[in-house]
């Protein structure tokens, strides 16, 4: 197949597509029409039938879709056949929580470190990583085979945190911090900015009860 440049809505869509088909795998679901699959997701037939042909389709005329197939295509696309190497910085409520949420592993996601500079939590052990102080971060991205830093910092630490990360080779962030980082072209970040995503939320429940009012 071709390389081409696939859409970051369709991008967005697709692990959305790998947890509906697991839990459809759970259920004991053995194939699935697109039609079928758009009453569940909410999403139009033909939208994913368009998403899923930018890379191959998977599907069959008569048939529709394999769900375990489609589960572990989707899976490889996303890359969730590998397992990547992953560290928290910031070991506060958040990065701990994170630390603590055990599906990261079923995905893929192996967390093999987690940093603070709060000399309080030095060695307390988080699912079997111990958190380590920040002067420690340069030897150990040196041991480790790490691939992606999970930012979990104040605003005002975020930028230097990155650029430190980033001088150690660190080339994917996932980062919490609200703050829009500024780093080279080659390192992917993947912001979660929680506070606008409630906002989104608020918006939404606006128009709500304005369209309810007028009724």
């Amino acid at each position: 197949m071709e390389e081409k440049c696939i859409s970051k809505a369709v991008i967005k869509r697709l692990p959305r597509y790998y947890r509906y088909l697991g839990e459809l795998i759970e259920e004991g679901v053995e194939r699935i029409s697109s039609n079928e699959l758009s009453e569940k997701m909410r999403v139009t037939a033909s939208q994913i039938r368009q998403d899923l042909n930018n890379f191959g389709g998977f599907g069959q005329q008569g048939y529709g879709y394999n769900v375990p197939y489609l589960y572990e295509e989707i899976g490889k696309i996303l890359g969730l056949d590998k397992t990547h190497h992953m560290i928290i910085v910031g070991a506060g409520n958040l990065g701990q929580a994170l630390a603590n949420y055990v599906k990261f592993e079923k995905r893929g996601f192996k967390i093999v470190g987690i940093f603070d500079v709060n000399p309080v939590l030095k060695g307390i052990s988080i699912r079997g990583n111990e958190i380590r102080m920040m002067d420690e971060l340069p030897q150990f991205l040196k041991e480790q085979d790490v691939e992606i830093a999970t930012l979990t910092l104040p605003k005002n630490n975020a930028a230097e945190t990155a650029d430190l990360l980033v001088k150690n080779g660190i080339r994917a962030i996932w980062n919490f911090a609200h703050l829009d980082l500024d780093v080279p072209k080659d390192v992917i970040v993947e912001n979660v900015h929680l506070s606008e995503s409630l906002m989104r939320l608020s918006y939404n429940l606006n128009c709500y009860e304005n369209e309810h009012e007028k009724k």
